[in-house]
């Protein structure tokens, strides 16, 4: 079943099950998905479906920061909650000691030595780590192997 396919059927479930904070959720993802396919004439496949929910956690998250910042814990409540809605349908994310085992085969593939040379390791990290890592970590931990190399 495709990730789109299983959104909508948990938004019917959200709707039936009468959960008005889900279903929220939900809907404010299937109309970032819409908006997505209607700006790039595309239809959207599972990859491009976990672009579109990474973008939504990050934005949740800056939100947070800053409704915490303001003491506006009802607020934030709010976002961690779509945040969790919204991480049901991540992949699972990869563990520390995967991501660098990724990290280190992709070094020696791009024979990579230096820190000027990193965007080839991305190059080959980042599809295999797509919606499964924080590339700003990935970054930095391909930066430290680098310098240290």
């Amino acid at each position: 079943m495709s990730l789109k396919t299983r959104i909508n059927d948990d938004m019917k479930t959200a709707m039936k099950a009468r959960d008005a904070a889900r279903l929220a959720a939900i809907r404010l993802l299937m109309a970032a998905m819409k908006q997505k396919e209607v700006d790039e004439r595309i239809e959207l496949d599972d990859a491009g479906v976990i672009a579109v929910i990474e973008k939504m956690i990050k934005q949740r998250k800056d939100s947070i920061t800053q409704y915490e910042a303001a003491k506006r814990q009802d607020l934030a409540d709010a976002e961690k909650f779509e945040v969790e809605v919204l991480t049901a349908y991540m992949p699972q994310a990869l563990s520390h000691d995967e991501i660098a085992l990724i990290v280190g085969t992709a070094i020696a593939e791009s024979g990579a030595k230096s820190p000027a040379e990193m965007g080839k390791v991305v190059a080959l990290v980042k599809p295999k780590v797509v919606g499964r890592a924080d590339m700003g970590e990935v970054s930095k931990l391909i930066r430290a192997r680098l310098s240290g190399a």
